[in-house]
C-alpha cells in the first residue's frame, strides 16, 4: 500500500465535501465522467449513502481518491453484478492510489457474495483501461457514439470481472 495511505468505508458526512472535489474537474474537464454538472456536497453525501460500497483513501486528514460500487440493473438476475468506478485526485494519479481501492473493493464485494463487476471507460483513457487490465478485467464490448460532451460523440469500453468461481453463488448478495 503507498505510504501513510488508509483506505476505510467512507462516512457520508466527513468524506461527501472530500470526494465532491476530486470529482469535480472529472466533471468539468474531461470526458471521463459523463455528467454535465459537478454534484454538491450534499448530493456525493446521498450517493454514498446508497453505494453497495463506497471506500475512500485517505492521507492524512484528506480524501485522495473513492472508489465504489452500485447495482448494475434493478431487475433480480442482476443482483450479483455490480458496476464499479474510481476517482484520484490528479496529485495522486499513478501512486498505487486507485488500484489499493479496487483491491480492497473487490474483496469486500466478494465477502457479499457479489460476482460480477462492470466498469465503464470513456474511449479513449489508456491509463484506465490498463487500471482495470491490470487488475484481472477483460474487454466485453463498445457502445459506440453513446455519450455527448464537448461537442462530439464519445465510445465506452464496457470491462467486467469475475468473483468467486464460476460455481452457482453460495447464498444472497448484500
Amino acid at each position: 500500500m503507498p505510504a501513510n495511505l488508509t483506505i476505510r468505508s467512507a462516512d457520508p458526512e466527513l468524506d461527501a465535501w472530500g470526494c465532491a472535489r476530486i470529482y469535480a474537474p472529472y466533471v468539468t474537464d474531461t470526458v471521463v465522467s459523463f455528467e454535465a454538472d459537478p454534484p454538491s456536497a450534499p448530493e456525493m453525501a446521498q450517493r454514498i449513502g446508497s453505494a453497495i460500497e463506497w471506500l475512500v483513501a485517505v492521507r492524512g486528514e484528506d480524501v485522495v481518491g473513492y472508489a465504489y460500487a452500485v447495482q448494475h440493473r434493478q431487475r433480480a438476475a442482476y443482483r450479483f453484478a455490480c458496476d464499479v468506478s474510481v476517482y484520484v485526485h490528479r496529485d495522486s494519479h499513478r501512486s498505487g492510489v486507485g488500484s489499493e481501492l479496487y483491491r480492497h473493493l473487490f474483496e469486500r464485494l466478494e465477502q457479499r457474495n457479489y460476482r460480477t463487476l462492470c466498469a465503464g471507460i470513456t474511449m479513449p483513457n489508456e491509463a484506465s483501461e490498463g487500471l482495470h487490465t491490470s487488475l484481472g478485467f477483460t474487454r466485453v464490448g463498445v457502445y459506440q457514439a453513446i455519450g455527448w460532451k464537448f461537442g462530439a460523440w464519445h465510445d465506452t469500453l464496457w470491462m467486467q470481472k469475475h468473483l468467486g468461481g464460476s460455481g452457482p453463488p453460495v447464498g444472497e448478495p448484500g
